[in-house]
């Protein structure tokens, strides 16, 4: 995979600015080691949940041939913070421009990459919640959690969200991957 120096600043912002996000409306804007603890996990299980979400896309986009770059959306990633502050989260940080030959199927498949990926990390992140460690079973229990909600999000069939992709591709997988997110979301 190669990556553009303009999309590896694009996805550096995007990641800061989820955790960031995500830190506020957990713990509110402070100024102290618990914000600080906060964001550091936030960046961990929010952020990672983002940035291999996108990267997944782009991986079986170039797989499929296809010119694939993410790009945030700075004006979506403000209102994140903004709205975060009322302890509410609404994000949709950019997305993967793809180029090329793609059809129904290979669409489908793209857009499921994201999705599959944060029921990988939910499932990876559950194993930290089994730990006598209290600051990795936090995380653990965030990381399962914000995965399994991310997948479920964006497999919502509005829109440009992954959904409405996979689901023109095929019902099934589309309904693999919606049970799974649901059942890894109430382990």
């Amino acid at each position: 995979m190669k990556f553009s120096a303009i999309e590896k600043n694009h996805l550096l912002k995007a990641w800061l600015a989820i955790s960031l996000a995500f830190a506020i409306a957990f713990g509110g804007l402070r100024f102290d080691f618990g914000f600080i603890i906060t964001f550091i996990i936030s960046g961990i299980t929010v952020g990672f949940g983002f940035l291999l979400h996108e990267i997944a896309h782009k991986f079986v986009a170039q797989k499929f041939g296809c010119f694939a770059e993410f790009r945030a959306d700075m004006k979506m990633l403000l209102f994140a913070i903004l709205i975060s502050f009322s302890g509410f989260i609404f994000a949709a940080p950019g997305a993967v421009m793809i180029s090329g030959r793609i059809n129904d199927r290979k669409n489908g498949i793209i857009s499921a990459a994201g999705p599959v990926t944060n029921i990988v990390l939910a499932l990876f992140f559950f194993n930290f919640t089994l730990l006598n460690n209290s600051f990795l079973a936090t995380m653990g229990f965030y990381g399962t959690r914000i995965n399994a909600w991310l997948a479920l999000f964006n497999m919502i069939p509005l829109g440009n969200l992954d959904g409405s992709k996979v689901l023109r591709w095929d019902k099934k997988y589309f309904a693999l991957i919606v049970v799974v997110a649901l059942i890894v979301l109430f382990l």
